[in-house]
């Protein structure tokens, strides 16, 4: 093997970096100033304890768009404060006269670590922060080399069980697609068939030559030849992977479950992203009101219902 743990780390970091639309980064900006992460003065700008970093991911950072929703995670100080999380939330900001749209998911960075290691039972985090992300604003030193910590940690996690899951002997598409074909099943979300090559096919350059140096990083031998992987898992080392990920397996969709309940409830600015996708997909205008933005689901019937008449109108 020609790489050594440190590797990961160095290619984590570099995609970490990924240059960012100055449009986004004012934008992630503006949501670690509103979870307390910057204090502006007029003799210049203090920080203060609040968030620690903000990372962007999902198809916008691939294509640099800034039309639909851009994804986010608020990463937070602390010990976590609600059992279920991420806590999810819509927000808009403008930027040159444009109005940006954003998900934002808001959890500790201490358990967003743990969950990369593999530590908890949630599959979505290492399973997310594999694939690519940037981190485009850190209170210091200290928050930025958490968060490249539990990306790596989340390579090293995935790899490990891609090697379980994967064939005796492959390519690393091979692996990584039976780590996403796996997770995905194991979620309670609805992807179509073949959503494991979309994602290697659209972030391709991401993961090449990713695997070797997550197995590196594992401390998991493997042979390298012509392009084919072959891990060096032992019988024991294997059964130990597997019954690991059955058990997240079997917890996987009540636990997205329950977070979907959750997020119905909770889903700060639920009125104004609804209201936003209906009308780009139908073409209908939706009044926010102080009704419906504190009762969404009470004020779902009659908007379903005067969308029902516009689209026979049309």
């Amino acid at each position: 093997m020609s790489a050594s743990p440190p590797d990961l780390k160095q290619r984590i970091t570099q995609s970490l970096d990924a240059p960012i639309d100055p449009a986004v980064a004012e934008f992630a900006r503006s949501l670690a100033q509103e979870a307390g992460g910057i204090e502006g003065d007029e003799g210049g700008e203090s920080v203060k304890q609040g968030a620690q970093a903000v990372l962007f991911y999902g198809s916008n950072l691939r294509t640099g768009s800034l039309d639909g929703v851009l994804d986010f995670y608020v990463l937070l100080p602390g010990d976590q404060k609600s059992r279920i999380w991420p806590i999810v939330s819509y927000h808009e900001c403008e930027y040159d006269g444009v109005t940006l749209r954003a998900k934002v998911a808001t959890m500790a960075l201490s358990t967003f670590a743990e969950a990369a290691s593999g530590e908890l039972i949630d599959t979505t985090i290492w399973a997310r922060f594999v694939q690519p992300s940037a981190l485009i604003w850190a209170r210091d030193d200290a928050a930025r080399t958490a968060v490249v910590d539990a990306a790596c940690s989340a390579a090293v996690t995935s790899a490990r069980l891609a090697a379980a899951l994967g064939p005796a002997s492959g390519t690393a598409k091979d692996y990584w697609r039976s780590l996403f074909r796996a997770t995905y099943k194991a979620e309670f979300r609805v992807e179509k068939a073949g959503r494991e090559n979309d994602i290697l096919s659209v972030n391709a350059d991401h993961f090449a030559g990713l695997l070797p140096l997550a197995l590196d990083a594992a401390g998991m031998a493997y042979t390298s030849n012509a392009g084919r992987i072959t891990p060096s898992l032992s019988a024991s080392e294997r059964s130990r992977i597997l019954s690991w990920w059955k058990r997240r397996q079997r917890l996987g969709k009540p636990l997205n479950f329950t977070r979907l309940i959750k997020a119905s409830t909770t889903f700060e600015g639920a009125a104004k992203y609804a209201a936003w996708k209906i009308e780009r997909h139908t073409g209908m205008p939706v009044e926010v009101t102080p009704f419906r933005e504190r009762y969404p689901l009470l004020a779902a019937p009659s908007v379903l219902w005067a969308l029902r008449g516009h689209r026979k109108r049309k």
